[in-house]
């Protein structure tokens, strides 16, 4: 096995980690009522409705990078930046004031997105000289 396939299969389980931990942070944004955070319209309502779609391209995605296909790198590129995305902007609410995401598993969750973010990053990166098995995904 050569150093770019090893490197797919640490970046697929960084993946999988990475997406169980912005799941579970989704889950605690509905406690923070993170629509009010954003003034969003549509409340608890909008949010799921919202999130099916989110959630449903975060799996796909899994497939996808399982199968080592370009989209699942592009897949694994978005998610991850969604990891740094939802640390930096939690963190800059906090120094605002913001008392949502203070808990310390709210820290926790968001230290750890932008730990396994940066490293998916990087793997998916090293991984990326890896023949792609199927070149279109699943099409």
């Amino acid at each position: 096995m050569v150093f770019s396939e090893i490197a797919l299969i640490i970046a697929f389980w960084l993946y999988f980690v990475n997406a169980i931990l912005l799941i579970c942070h989704e889950i605690e944004s509905a406690y923070w009522k993170e629509w009010e955070l954003f003034k969003m319209k549509g409340g608890i309502t909008l949010f799921v409705i919202i999130h099916i779609p989110m959630l449903a391209l975060i799996l796909y995605g899994m497939i996808e990078f399982y199968l080592a296909s370009v989209i699942g790198a592009i897949f694994s590129f978005v998610l991850s930046l969604g990891g740094i995305f939802a640390f930096s902007i939690h963190t800059y609410f906090i120094k605002k004031g913001n008392e949502e995401f203070t808990l310390p598993i709210s820290k926790i969750l968001l230290y750890s997105l932008l730990v396994i973010s940066i490293l998916q990053i990087i793997f998916t990166i090293l991984a990326a000289t890896v023949p792609t098995l199927v070149p279109c995904g699943l099409c």
